[in-house]
């Protein structure tokens, strides 16, 4: 099983694959579930908005949508990034984009193995979440300059 990234409907390059692939799995493994199939799909305001008005009855943008296919504990899912929303989102929260895309990443994945952001307590939870994966994630970019 594995992680694996794509672009739709715009040209974006993703680097450092093999990183963000040890990291997703470290998140989901230290989470006590097992990777799956995860499918990363940077996408444009066009199609996010095309899935969220389709599939989730929404009329309006949004920087990430998680579909899960898991089953038990194996956690499989199609996550939808959208990028311009992302570069947007970073400026208003004044992150890089690199900054605000690994959160973004993350806070797909969690979602994936059970945090949920629906009430202020949760988001607190979500965010204490993505940041102690965020420093998991640099921690990873570091040992491997060495």
């Amino acid at each position: 099983m594995a992680v694996y990234f794509f672009t739709e409907d715009i040209a974006f390059n993703f680097n450092q694959k093999q990183i963000f692939k040890q990291w997703i799995k470290y998140i989901v493994e230290s989470r006590d579930f097992i990777l799956g199939d995860i499918n990363y799909i940077f996408t444009s305001e066009d199609k996010i908005l095309a899935i969220n008005k389709a599939y989730l009855n929404h009329n309006y943008l949004t920087d990430i949508i998680t579909f899960p296919y898991s089953i038990g504990k194996i956690i499989s899912s199609d996550i939808y990034i959208c990028i311009p929303v992302v570069k947007i989102n970073a400026q208003n929260y004044q992150q890089t984009f690199s900054d605000e895309l690994n959160r973004v990443i993350a806070h797909g994945v969690l979602h994936l193995v059970g945090f949920n952001d629906s009430t202020k307590a949760e988001e607190k939870i979500m965010r204490k979440a993505e940041d102690e994966s965020l420093l998991v994630l640099k921690e990873m970019c570091n040992a491997k300059k060495f």
